[in-house]
């Protein structure tokens, strides 16, 4: 049996006029996150994870943003395509873990639903998907507001 680990990260601007979608769920707040697609920060970061441990690249190469098809398209639809892929080339998702980094808003009563979307995706038990939270204490773009980061890990195995 052949393991490998995956590392993604991805990073977005708050802006207005956008709303805010993380792991799936629409979160009331002031600004929203820019992007082509929905610009889930963390579902990205997951993908990106997933496709480097496939060996199948990135987000930006299988999705490339200059595809009209993927204007405003739900990150966790494509997150099902990343699962596609990886079942293509033979491999099976272990799990996944994740840290999504904001100053605001607060996202951790959300948490079991994000992970419940995610693991939904992928057709995996939600205990197979971890998320975490946290701020960087006023530092940086995330901890000004500006922006929101995803860090994520996966394990697949063929």
């Amino acid at each position: 049996m052949n393991f490998r680990i995956g590392q993604g990260y991805d990073v977005h601007r708050l802006v207005a006029g956008r709303p805010l979608i993380i792991g799936g769920i629409e979160i009331p707040y002031a600004k929203g996150l820019l992007g082509h697609s929905d610009a889930d920060v963390l579902v990205h970061a997951v993908m990106d994870a997933l496709l480097g441990a496939g060996g199948l690249g990135d987000i930006g190469q299988v999705f490339p943003d200059a595809n009209p098809y993927y204007k405003g398209i739900s990150s966790l639809k494509l997150l099902w395509e990343v699962r596609q892929h990886l079942h293509k080339a033979g491999w099976s998702i272990e799990n996944v873990d994740a840290t999504v980094v904001a100053e605001a808003p607060r996202m951790q009563i959300l948490r079991k639903e994000m992970e419940g979307n995610i693991a939904v995706s992928l057709g995996i038990p939600p205990s197979s998907v971890n998320i975490k939270f946290t701020t960087e204490e006023g530092l940086g773009f995330t901890g000004k507001g500006d922006g929101i980061a995803a860090h994520a890990v996966c394990l697949i195995r063929n």
